[in-house]
């Protein structure tokens, strides 16, 4: 089946797009659309993550939930809006942590492609969903599919950091091998558990140190 996704993907996860529950996610997709249902993020950006962040290029990797379900914000990027979109209230959050973290100023936008292009995966565990309906298309195999995301970083690379925030996404690490990959855990970034010890983690400045120590380049995480 041929599934349109950034090339060195493609030849990294290329057993899955021929597996049966990924032959049932792109069916159910389409009946969706048939049946009249809104899907964001848009069709072409469904893989915008790996489309930004190829394979080979990855050194961090931020786990999202679920695309937003509102209007324009979705786009294929974890936590990420496109420019002229109002950042939601997570966003705002780590945008304030990380100007406690490393004096970084609380940008204007709230579009993470700057990120992206630098190696970090801004991975949604469903990479679509249907209009104002959260959680519509956890069920349907993506979690599937976005957990052999995980495990083939962790397998087939080295050094990579993993930023978990919450719990959804701290369930991750299971699929991760500690000894050659550095993750970092915290409370998630939403109003209602950012006081909880997302403030205060310093993941930001704490991804460079590791990175650097690896021998690897660190992120500028300035935005726009």
């Amino acid at each position: 089946m041929e599934v349109a996704i950034e090339s060195s993907w493609k030849q990294e996860l290329n057993d899955e797009f021929e597996k049966p529950y990924f032959k049932q996610i792109v069916h159910f997709l389409k009946e969706e659309k048939k049946a009249g249902k809104v899907i964001y993020p848009p069709g072409k950006q469904i893989f915008n993550a790996f489309e930004y962040t190829p394979f080979d290029k990855v050194k961090v990797v931020i786990i999202g939930q679920d695309p937003y379900h509102n209007p324009g914000q979705a786009h294929g990027l974890s936590f990420s809006v496109p420019d002229g979109v109002a950042p939601p209230p997570s966003l705002v959050n780590i945008f304030k942590e990380l100007r406690d973290d490393l004096e970084i100023p609380i940008p204007n936008t709230g579009n993470l492609e700057k990120w992206a292009k630098q190696g970090v995966l801004l991975l949604n565990a469903s990479l679509t969903v249907v209009a104002s309906t959260p959680m519509s298309h956890s069920g349907i195999g993506w979690h599937i599919f976005t957990d052999e995301v995980i495990k083939h970083i962790s397998n087939d690379k080295s050094n990579v950091v993993f930023l978990l925030w919450g719990k959804f996404a701290q369930n991750k690490e299971a699929l991760i091998d500690t000894a050659k990959h550095k993750v970092l855990k915290a409370a998630h970034p939403s109003p209602l558990s950012a006081y909880n010890g997302f403030f205060g983690c310093r993941h930001f400045s704490k991804a460079n140190a590791w990175l650097r120590e690896a021998g690897e380049k660190p992120v500028d995480w300035s935005v726009g």
